[in-house]
């Protein structure tokens, strides 16, 4: 059902200044820097040659402080874990946006915050 670690959030106090010290001082990758929909920016770097991203998310920000894993079907991930006792799903469906890949926000049985994300499955270009 989880096919890869995508990103992991990090609370910080500052994105600006989270941003340089990861991409200035870590020598992390800008991977995003959107306005997710007005007042809500995620940011998010990568180190060089990691496919997993650090999102550096303000504490307060409305996007899930998650890990974000990838799944090659969001619904049948949904439904299974509906069923799963201590899953807390945060969602009530699968969320369908535009430009953004099937995605649902849960939590684990210990609490830990987690969100899927369908990833294509189409063949990816080495193939």
């Amino acid at each position: 059902m989880t096919t890869t670690v995508i990103s992991v959030a990090l609370p910080v106090a500052d994105q600006d200044a989270a941003l340089a010290f990861y991409t200035g001082v870590l020598g992390c990758e800008l991977r995003h820097d959107v306005e997710v929909w007005p007042g809500v920016r995620m940011v998010e770097v990568v180190p060089p040659g990691s496919r997993v991203g650090l999102v550096l998310l303000p504490p307060d920000s409305p996007l899930p402080m998650a890990v974000r894993l990838g799944t090659a079907d969001a619904d049948a991930a949904y439904e299974r874990l509906a069923g799963t006792e201590g899953v807390v799903l945060h969602n009530e469906e699968v969320l369908r946006w535009d430009d953004v890949p099937p995605m649902f926000h849960f939590s684990d049985p210990d609490g830990n915050h987690l969100v899927y994300l369908e990833e294509p499955t189409t063949p990816d270009d080495d193939g």
